[in-house]
């Protein structure tokens, strides 16, 4: 049934779509039919969309690994070290709150190239996955944290064989979401002028160009690739925690 809904908010999404750009946009050109957009991108062809689309999912998928990775990091290290959870706090939320194309400049300057895409890329995950990870870690089962400490374990015991599993969960919750935010960090990045090819090089190429077609075809791109993140993870987590699969979103 949910699937079925989903389809049936895609159609009515592309119906309203093209009902725009044949009525309220009509002859502007800003706002192509489907039709238009599927057609340039057959024209354009995979020799184009491939070189561009791999280079922004390579910089997004390193720059998901170095976020995510840090993140569960530090969720692990304030869990064990309860007095530096403020601290860590504090910096997940300013990551999350300053502006992407604020501190990019800056990336650019002081990093240069690819390396300033895959931080922005790793910094747009951030936030959510430590957040998702430190609720989960702490939603652990007091009975069975007890038992733990009743035959002897200690912190480490406690997280291997309760804290971790409990916060799986939340944890992937929070990965599905950095799916499409690492794209999208990358896609900033790009669109900065940090790389010479990729969608975002390319988004902005093409709008300068007023290329309308190419440009709304390059930003159904970004959106299927960030579509396909989010249900890859949802997948793994469907496998991984079978458990929550009926609460998960």
């Amino acid at each position: 049934m949910r699937r079925l809904q989903g389809l049936v908010g895609v159609v009515a999404l592309v119906a309203l779509w093209w009902l725009l750009a044949v009525t309220v946009f009509a002859g502007g050109g800003a706002v192509p039919t489907p039709w238009a957009v599927l057609s340039g991108m057959a024209h354009d062809g995979w020799a184009f969309y491939w070189p561009n689309a791999s280079a922004t999912l390579g910089a997004a998928l390193q720059g998901f690994l170095w976020g995510n990775g840090l993140a569960l990091a530090v969720a692990v290290v304030v869990l064990l070290v309860p007095r530096l959870e403020a601290v860590a706090t504090q910096l997940a939320v300013i990551s999350y709150c300053i502006p992407l194309l604020a501190i990019g400049p800056i990336i650019l300057v002081v990093f240069g190239g690819q390396a300033a895409v895959v931080f922005l890329a790793a910094i747009s995950v951030f936030f959510t996955t430590l957040i998702g990870a430190l609720l989960g870690l702490r939603s652990a089962d007091r009975a069975s944290l007890d038992v733990i400490t009743v035959y002897g374990g200690g912190k480490l015991a406690k997280l291997r064989h309760v804290q971790v599993i409990s916060a799986l969960p939340s944890t992937f919750a929070g990965l599905k979401i950095s799916a499409p935010s690492a794209l999208l960090g990358a896609i900033i990045g790009e669109y900065l002028g940090s790389n010479d090819q990729g969608l975002g090089v390319s988004l902005m190429i093409s709008q300068q160009q007023f290329q309308v077609s190419r440009t709304w075809g390059l930003a159904l791109v970004a959106g299927l690739i960030a579509g396909l993140g989010y249900a890859l993870v949802a997948v793994v987590a469907r496998v991984v925690t079978p458990w929550s699969s009926g609460r998960s979103v």
